[in-house]
Parts: C-alpha cells; sequence; structure tokens
C-alpha cells in the first residue's frame, strides 16, 4: 500500500493522561486489538510509550477501514481525548482513565498474521529470535534496551563529570591469546593474515595509560569463541 498520510502525530499513545481530555489528538502506532460490538469497533493503538484504546463510532467516523485492520497494521488516527465513564476505567494501563474518540483513519501498513501475540511471555526463545523484529515491539524487551540506554548514559555522565575521557579503540586488531579462541576475519589487502576481534582491548588499555590517559572509559565490544552459558554470550560489552 503506498503510504501517503495528512496526519502527523502529536503525541504518543501512551502519554496520555487524564489531562489531555477535550483535546483533539494525532496518534500512530500498531492495532495490538480490534474488537468489534456491531455498531461500536475499539481498537487498542500501541507505540513505544504504551496503549490506548480508540474508539469509532458510526456516527462520528467512517467505520470501513474501523473493520478491515488486524492485528499489527499501522494505522493512524485523529480523534478527541475523554475521560472514561465510571466502572469502565482500566488501571491496569497507565492510559486506563481515557480513551480516543476517533473522527479518522488511515491504514498506513498492512500485515500478516503475527507468528506469536507481541506480548505472549509463553513464546519460545528461538521463535523470539526468529522474528525479533516482532519481539522488539513487546513491552518486556523495549524496556529491557531502555534499560539499558539508561545505566549506559548514566556511566557516561558520571565518569565525564569525574574528568574521565571516552575513548573508542579499534574491533579490528592483532591476534592477544588469552583464555578463549579468537574470532579471526582474513585481510584482503594481506593476503594470509588475519585481523582478530578482541576478547577484550587489554593491550589498547595499557596503550592509553602510557600515553598519559590516565582517565578514560570505554564501553567496548568483547568477542570469545566459547561455548555458550547462562551468564555468557560470545559477544558482549564491557566497561
Amino acid at each position: 500500500m503506498k503510504f501517503v498520510s495528512e496526519l502527523k502525530r502529536t503525541t504518543y499513545c501512551g502519554l496520555l493522561r487524564d489531562s489531555f481530555a477535550g483535546q483533539e489528538v494525532n496518534l500512530m502506532g500498531w492495532v495490538d486489538t480490534r474488537r468489534d460490538h456491531g455498531g461500536l469497533v475499539f481498537i487498542d493503538l500501541r507505540d513505544r510509550e504504551g496503549l490506548v484504546q480508540v474508539v469509532f463510532d458510526p456516527s462520528v467516523a467512517e467505520m470501513k477501514a474501523a473493520h478491515e485492520v488486524r492485528g499489527e497494521y499501522v494505522i493512524g488516527v485523529r480523534g478527541k481525548v475523554q475521560k472514561r465513564p465510571e466502572g469502565m476505567k482500566n488501571k491496569k494501563l497507565s492510559t486506563g482513565e481515557v480513551e480516543v474518540v476517533a473522527s479518522q483513519i488511515e491504514i498506513l501498513s498492512e500485515a500478516k498474521t503475527p507468528p506469536f501475540q507481541i506480548n505472549d511471555m509463553n513464546v519460545s526463545e528461538n521463535l523470539r529470535l526468529k522474528y525479533r523484529y516482532l519481539d522488539i515491539r513487546s513491552t518486556r524487551l523495549s524496556q529491557f534496551l531502555r534499560l539499558r540506554h539508561d545505566v549506559v548514559r548514566t556511566v557516561r555522565d558520571m565518569l565525564s563529570n569525574e574528568g574521565f575521557t571516552e575513548v573508542e579503540t579499534p574491533i579490528l586488531y592483532k591476534s592477544t591469546p588469552e583464555g578463549a579462541r579468537d574470532y579471526l576475519v582474513p585481510s584482503r589487502v594481506n593476503q594470509g593474515t588475519f585481523y582478530a576481534l578482541p576478547q577484550s582491548p587489554q593491550t589498547l588499555k595499557q596503550l592509553l595509560m602510557i600515553g598519559g590517559m590516565d582517565r578514560y572509559f570505554q564501553i567496548a565490544r568483547c568477542f570469545r569463541d566459547e561455548d555458550l552459558r547462562a551468564d555468557r554470550q560470545p559477544e558482549f560489552s564491557q566497561d
């Protein structure tokens, strides 16, 4: 489907609260679930910040597209935020006190039926890895990625405030055998020779210290060709 949209996102789904009541908003996101109640259609719309309920009323909006959408369709919605009636609030959602009454909907991208429900925790890890781009949409994995970002940002800010300099060291380097086998990368310009991916950049750390960089840090990628363990994988980060 050709992507042509008049809508421009004004806020994220998961940020809507009762303070938005009465405001018109434009939302973009994935269809999490769709519930057809005869006259009314309810769509739980999900984006990076969370999920919000969107209501399609035939007296307010054109309903054709609302009936066509399926799980993981990407849609754009324009509508007015309103508080949910008492007794219909969803305390399990951060947006559970409000809903969006849609006046316009656009299907931005269609989707095949996904191999698993995005937030289903009872899915094998092998299937998640095969469809990693879907798994990243899940609350669980997106929160992990944000947590890692927050930790790394905190480390960078703290060390920078203490006068440390962040230095980047080469990934392609000479072999420095340690406790595991090296991953080797053949050299194109020097036939028969290989670069090694560092198990940990010890030699480069020593070079920096000798060069006078007494306060430096690096969040480095390290590679070790060894069997998988519960707490180790072939590629990891090291500070």
